[in-house]
């Protein structure tokens, strides 16, 4: 049966929920657009009036989609160039969904997106819909065909492959921009000891530049390795404003709910670094360079204010 306007209405009310679900479960915004879109072609073709709790069959049809996606983006991510890192979200991005809790706001940090990666296809699919979504664990074994201690048992596994025994640091907007003020300040002082100052001693620094462009393949560790990396990637440098296309305005907001420094040129992102921030310190840099993964950050830069830049970069 077609599709009246009442049901198109329900799926797109439901969009931004799956959206952010598919999100969390891929760590890719164009792969998760390509899920939800799935899904509304499933919805398109099913008959919707026997369908008597439709968020529910949408949540599962998107989640088995998205682990059928999981499955397939491992093999890809085998012969990735490089560092695999998400597609970084700014700040006010509906995708990254509900921020109510510290525990919503955690599931879709940088930090916790990186370390999914450990998780098996159901561990994430279970963690995500528990975690971020609050959905109770009878519900996820009927979305997973699972029994509901089995569900349990996969929550408690998936938190405990998350845990790197790290304590993060929940900041506001302001305590983010300062925490990048200060990193920035550092980094463009010409010397090595103020960056290491504000970072543990096991500080990582790494980056996703897909093959596109130039990132060093494995990551730097220590925080000396690190401020020695920080200190030269902001060192002014002709090669660097001709690979990049100019100078670089370098802004301070926040991805995924995380401090980061935004590099701007003409309009257009080339860079989003996520700062992991500790009561220790800066933990852990994770710099996203890959054009593709920044085409939906250069739209929503384009649609806000973002005020002046801190810096000149390159």
């Amino acid at each position: 049966m077609p599709l009246t306007m009442d049901d198109v209405d329900r799926f797109e009310a439901a969009r931004p929920r799956l959206e952010a679900i598919a999100y969390r479960m891929l760590g890719s915004a164009g792969e998760a657009e390509d899920a939800v879109q799935e899904a509304f072609l499933r919805w398109q073709a099913a008959d919707v009036s026997l369908i008597e709790v439709p968020e529910a069959w949408l949540t599962k049809v998107l989640t088995n989609l998205c682990l059928n996606q999981l499955s397939s983006a491992r093999a890809r991510r085998e012969t990735y160039v490089g560092q695999w890192l998400p597609e970084p979200l700014l700040e006010g991005d509906p995708m990254l969904g509900p921020a109510d809790t510290a525990e919503q706001r955690e599931s879709v940090s940088y930090a916790v997106l990186v370390l999914m990666e450990r998780l098996s296809p159901n561990e994430r699919a279970v963690y995500v819909l528990r975690q971020a979504f609050d959905y109770p664990h009878r519900e996820i074994a009927e979305i997973l065909d699972l029994t509901e201690a089995a569900s349990q048992q996969i929550f408690h596994r998936a938190k405990k492959h998350l845990a790197d025994g790290r304590a993060r640091t929940e900041i506001d907007r302001a305590a983010a921009r300062r925490v990048v003020e200060e990193f920035l300040a550092a980094a463009t002082s010409g010397e090595t000891e103020p960056l290491v100052r504000l970072l543990t001693s096991d500080a990582i620094a790494v980056g996703d530049g897909g093959g596109k462009v130039p990132a060093r393949a494995r990551a730097f560790e220590g925080a000396m390795a690190v401020a020695r990396f920080m200190r030269g990637l902001f060192r002014p440098a002709p090669a660097k404003r001709k690979l990049v296309g100019g100078a670089a305005d370098m802004y301070a907001t926040t991805a995924n709910g995380e401090p980061a420094v935004v590099a701007v040129v003409d309009g257009r992102v080339i860079g989003v670094i996520c700062l992991e921030v500790t009561p220790e310190g800066i933990a852990a840099f994770r710099s996203q360079v890959n054009p593709d993964k920044l085409e939906r950050a250069t739209d929503a830069w384009a649609s806000r204010p973002h005020g002046e830049p801190l810096l000149r970069a390159f």
